[in-house]
């Protein structure tokens, strides 16, 4: 096979280890901007891809081919899902431990301790009270 046919199928091997499908994809061509000259103004060589599930948006004009911006595009949306997806698991993670932590068990010495000082700050307020002549 080709660079161009090995490098398609790693894409679609990310594609499917993602779980993204061509159909979730939109995908448009629009002209470049910045230098290229003549190429640049007569040829839509920008790719913009959005995907819709979780509608997040690549716009590519690195090169000045439309092919090697498509598959650019592709790579980086696929890198941006696949950090979405890890965002999304490292925040359900944090949030299990945060439920864990609040509802663990506290030592007993550290209650002791919480009673401790609650009892020395009792006496602190108390002493604070106005003195009342009889």
């Amino acid at each position: 096979m080709t660079a161009d046919g090995t490098e398609k199928t790693a894409l679609e091997k990310k594609m499917a280890a993602l779980g993204v499908r061509e159909e979730d994809i939109v995908e448009s061509f629009i002209r470049s901007s910045g230098p290229g000259g003549q190429n640049v103004n007569k040829t839509s060589t920008c790719v913009y891809l959005k995907h819709l599930p979780t509608g997040l948006e690549v716009k590519c004009q690195r090169q000045r081919s439309q092919v090697l911006n498509r598959n650019l595009a592709r790579h980086i949306l696929l890198s941006k899902i696949a950090n979405r997806m890890r965002q999304d698991v490292l925040k359900k993670q944090s949030l299990k431990a945060k439920v864990m932590a609040r509802n663990r068990k506290r030592p007993k010495s550290v209650k002791l301790r919480i009673l401790e000082q609650k009892r020395r700050h009792s006496l602190k307020k108390s002493s604070r009270k106005r003195i009342m002549p009889e």
